[in-house]
């Protein structure tokens, strides 16, 4: 054996035979590289691998302490996996296609997206000279797209390599990832609240507990924030700053700095998802180009402005948590799709997706100003004005519940997002409901909503 392989050994073995018991702190790197006369290199390694198999968890001033790998019954295994499918019924909802009237739905219109550039150039055959794709390649992805990425970077004045970008099957993988190498049962997060319910549902299958932050028009509630991360130690932050799903607001920057300080003073990362990043009608920053990727990893996709089937995003971050990513993407999925990074690269360098993208910022403004316009026109008041993205998010006055809401909307063939599905506390989304601006406007959907308040 190698001497981190003797390490590894020993220490399993200690916490194996119960030497080492659960809540134990291992040795700090200096005293444990005395203890087997070995270099702190081979003690990092050790520890890393025993984090990895799910021996240790480690947290940043704690180091690392054994946790519980004991197996769950079976009936706690299928309640928390119960969990996590319910709050994935709405995903599920959108997927069957099922509704005449999708106000509810995530995505815009294949007409929007796919069928305006995609489609036509899915049959394009390899150029000579790009790089073979025929094989699984590496687990960064296609190294012309993370190059091309980082120069999208520095267009947002944010330096970054193609080092810090690791590509993924879009922006629901990416998360997933994240929760793998940062979070075990048991740990800790804070989620935007309302927030993005498929991270939720990974977040329950992960066992991990979640605590939502309350979200303002101008993004999260920083004092909420910095009582629940002094009172609960979080590991992470998931939060949408950008044409936030499902209230359709940015974060502003005295938000943001206000943010980023209290994640440095506590302790924990940020995760800042940005689907809506690259669409001309999103003016904001976000928090990476504040950051640098010094703190905040950045999760990014084109499933929301080229291709909802088109599975293709990515990871940025400094490049020590890149290059952790990496070997687990290599150890889940070995790779992504070289054909689908090599098509989107395409599209990226020839100016098509810069073309498309106009043509949907434009489709975009035109739709929120007319669902808007119908909405206040029509006495509804809307969470926030629109920050350029899809979604409006209609507050409901007492008498109307969500779930109520949604189930009527079912009867008609209209698919409804209801508050509480994007809620950690149901309760806190009972009254509200996400709108996409590129379903809504029709006038049944209209007429329904004023039966509904007026009942």
């Amino acid at each position: 054996m190698t001497l981190t392989e003797k390490v590894l050994h020993e220490i399993q073995g200690r916490i194996e035979s119960g030497a080492l018991k659960v809540g134990d702190r291992l040795p700090s790197i200096r005293r444990a590289a005395e203890e087997f006369a070995v270099s702190k290199n081979t003690i990092v390694e050790a520890y890393d691998r025993l984090l990895a198999a799910g021996f240790v968890t480690s947290r940043q001033g704690y180091g690392f302490t054994v946790v519980d790998r004991r197996q769950p019954s079976t009936a706690e295994r299928l309640k928390h996996v119960a969990e996590a499918v319910d709050i994935a019924s709405l995903l599920n909802a959108q997927l069957e296609e099922t509704f005449s009237i999708r106000v509810g739905d995530g995505r815009p219109p294949p007409s929007w997206t796919e069928e305006s550039e995609v489609r036509r150039h899915l049959a394009r055959r390899q150029k000579p000279g790009q790089a073979n794709v025929q094989g699984y390649g590496a687990a960064m992805g296609f190294p012309a797209l993370r190059q091309r990425l980082a120069m999208s970077f520095a267009d947002r004045e944010v330096e970054a390599t193609p080092d810090q970008i690791l590509l993924t099957f879009g922006a629901n993988h990416a998360l997933d990832l994240i929760i793998r190498r940062y979070l075990m049962p048991g740990d800790t997060v804070l989620v935007d609240e309302p927030g993005y319910y498929p991270l939720f549902a990974k977040l329950k299958l992960a066992r991990v507990r979640m605590i939502g932050v309350r979200r303002l028009p101008t993004g999260p509630d920083t004092e909420d924030l910095r009582t629940k991360a002094q009172a609960h130690g979080p590991k992470l932050f998931f939060t949408q700053s950008l044409a936030h799903n499902p209230t359709g607001g940015s974060t502003n920057l005295p938000t943001a700095h206000a943010l980023l300080t209290i994640a440095a003073r506590h302790g924990f990362m940020v995760v800042e998802d940005e689907p809506f990043v690259d669409l001309p009608t999103v003016r904001a920053g976000g928090l990476t180009p504040l950051d640098q990727l010094s703190n905040v990893i950045s999760v990014g996709t084109f499933a929301k402005t080229l291709s909802a089937s088109l599975r293709c995003g990515f990871i940025a971050a400094r490049a020590d948590v890149i290059a952790s990513l990496a070997e687990l993407k290599m150890l889940t999925t070995v790779n992504s799709s070289g054909h689908v990074e090599q098509l989107v690269h395409g599209l990226l360098v020839e100016g098509h997706y810069r073309r498309h993208l106009k043509r949907l910022g434009r489709r975009i403004a035109r739709a929120t100003e007319s669902v808007t316009s119908n909405l206040q026109r029509h006495g509804f008041q809307v969470f926030t004005e629109p920050a350029g993205g899809y979604y409006v998010y209609l507050n409901l006055p007492p008498h109307v519940d969500d779930i109520t809401l949604a189930k009527a909307g079912a009867q008609e063939g209209i698919f409804i997002a209801p508050g509480s599905v994007f809620c950690v506390d149901r309760e806190a989304g009972r009254h509200g409901t996400r709108i996409n601006i590129a379903r809504a406007d029709t006038p049944a959907f209209y007429e329904f909503l004023k039966r509904m308040y007026a009942n």
